[in-house]
């Protein structure tokens, strides 16, 4: 039995602090500084967080061995069990050329790659997030604008950069749930608040992408897209968030924002087209090579120029659009009251094997439960619109499990990432790491409204995942709040919604990107594009969360 110990140095909760910082340190310097690939900084970052704990906590090694490994398991389950298959989707329509299909679908709404950025990376993005969550959309959108000939690295950057506002709904508001089991709150009511803060990064978010493709020109130019793709997202999530329903709000905000984008092209264009003039395999290095034996001969031999000015027939463009209303379906189906708790029938929990922790006032912790939700993870679900896509494609049982098995192999160093990386995460929760730098936070009085998102953002780019974000800080906010004389509602969303930022950091994202656009091993060159725009959104957000808190912007908070 370990009891967590929160100032083992020199009974100091700053120098503990300090200590307890160091395996993210370590991260952070091995994938920014020296650009080191992300699976290398995080085995060396989860043994800096093993010796945190043994040696600065006295965490006995067996138990914190045993931590590392849960983390390990729930890195693979439900985390990439989703991302693999969501990947596999993916790559049976690159198989069978309909990719491509889709691909000239969405060129034909707009050529203007500004515009694309937009439409797949954002809206589409934040569709994939409402379904799946955990990484899916940054895989499904990154691969999309290569394949539309962005240069991989500016895919990676657009597809994690559009990755935030969405998330603190994402997976049907898993997220907004969590947050709300653990600090005794109405998820209604935390939603409806985290809905007054999200649709106002919503309002930057497509600015920052068209920035990203085309700097002040692109801006200058397409700013008519802007507004509309941002206002309508962040109206419709508000109003779906605050009046209608929390599950539903990214998915109401996505279809919204798509749709008043498009309209809005059927009679406005930009002045000037902007395409990349890099063009690009639709998966460089991945699995579009090992499968391209099995793509239609007519499509394989199709030259990139003349390919993007073929005119599919409908039936072709319905069923390049089928892996995904599928999708859509399946997930949908399964949230609907009798159906999920039928399937929640298959859920087991159980405490992990040998690992047995008391927090620091005694307590359980909570962690030690491993939940295997075989039926409702979204990673089944996925892998159930999977099989149906292999029916609707004519995709035969061999070529679908070669590309199983082509999609493990292209993802082989971002599993290995993301079970490190939560691994890490776990041992610093197990050990009492992370708590002691919330609590750290936490004992800044009035200030902690400054504080409140980025202790969020640390708990999302720890973990990669805004619910283990909530999971983790969730109640040490409202604790934090009602010593300080804030609304506990307030520092709970903020809790949420800095979180949100962190997601484009966390090195399990940027593994996934890395490996959906072929650019395993540079990990820290992508973080390195990424890290100064989630630093200013965050900056931006602790500002909002600071005036909420304050008479100016008090009338926002529920």
């Amino acid at each position: 039995m370990y009891h967590q110990v929160l100032d083992p140095i020199a009974h100091s909760l700053a120098w503990s602090s300090l200590v307890a910082a160091l395996p993210l340190l370590t991260l952070f310097v091995l994938l920014g500084v020296l650009r080191w690939a992300a699976w290398i900084a995080s085995l060396i970052a989860l043994a800096v967080s093993l010796v945190v704990a043994v040696w600065a906590y006295g965490m006995p090694v067996g138990q914190a061995v045993l931590a590392g490994s849960e983390g390990a398991a729930f890195g693979f389950f439900p985390i990439l069990w989703i991302v693999i298959n969501a990947i596999w989707v993916y790559n049976m329509t690159v198989a069978t050329g309909h990719f491509d299909v889709l691909r000239r679908s969405f060129a034909s709404v707009s050529d203007d790659q500004r515009i694309q950025a937009m439409l797949i990376a954002f809206c589409f993005g934040a569709l994939m997030e409402a379904l799946a969550g955990f990484g899916t959309p940054v895989a499904v959108t990154a691969v999309m604008l290569i394949a539309l000939g962005f240069a991989p690295l500016k895919a990676a950057v657009l597809a994690l950069t559009a990755n935030t506002a969405p998330v603190a709904f994402g997976a049907m508001a898993t997220p907004i749930i969590t947050l709300g089991s653990v600090t005794g709150r109405s998820s209604d009511t935390l939603g409806a608040m985290v809905g007054r803060q999200t649709p106002v990064l919503a309002l930057f978010v497509p600015l920052i992408l068209v920035l990203i493709v085309d700097r002040k020109n692109g801006i200058r130019e397409t700013w008519p897209a802007i507004v509309v793709c941002g206002a309508s997202f962040a109206a419709a999530q508000y109003v779906t968030s605050n009046f209608i329903s929390v599950p539903l709000a990214d998915v109401v905000a996505s279809l919204a924002s798509a749709a008043a984008v498009m309209a809005l092209v059927r009679v406005w264009r930009p002045v000037r087209v902007y395409t990349e003039a890099v063009a690009a395999p639709a998966m460089s290095g991945g699995v579009v090579p090992a499968l391209s034996g099995d793509m239609p001969e007519a499509e394989a031999e199709q030259p990139a120029e003349s390919s993007s000015e073929r005119t599919d027939p409908p039936r072709e463009i319905a069923r390049a659009y089928a892996p995904y209303l599928i999708i859509i379906a399946v997930f949908v189906l399964a949230q609907i009251g009798p159906v999920k708790s039928w399937l929640g029938h298959a859920t087991r929990q159980f405490a992990w094997p040998g690992l047995h922790l008391l927090n620091a006032k005694g307590g359980k912790v909570g962690s030690v439960t491993f939940t295997l939700n075989i039926a409702t993870s979204p990673g089944t679900q996925m892998l159930v619109a999977g099989v149906l896509t292999m029916a609707v494609l004519g995709i035969s049982i061999p070529k679908a499990l070669r590309a199983y098995g082509a999609t493990l192999f292209q993802l082989r160093w971002a599993i290995l990432t993301v079970m490190a990386v939560l691994a890490l995460a776990y041992v610093m929760n197990a050990s009492g790491q992370t708590i002691t730098l919330g609590t750290w936070m936490a004992a800044a009085g009035g200030l902690f409204a400054v504080l409140s998102p980025l202790l969020g953002w640390l708990g999302t780019a720890v973990t990669g995942s805004d619910t283990s974000s909530n999971s983790l800080f969730g109640a040490l906010q409202v604790t934090a709040a009602g010593k300080a004389g804030l609304s506990q509602t307030l520092m709970a969303a903020a809790n949420s919604s800095g979180g949100v930022l962190g997601k484009m950091v966390s090195p399990q994202n940027l593994a996934i990107a890395a490996a959906a656009v072929g650019l395993q091993g540079r990990e820290g060159d992508i973080f390195r594009r990424v890290l100064g725009w989630s630093l200013l959104f965050l900056l931006g957000m602790c500002l909002l969360v600071w005036l909420q808190s304050t008479p100016v912007l008090s009338w926002m908070v529920a």
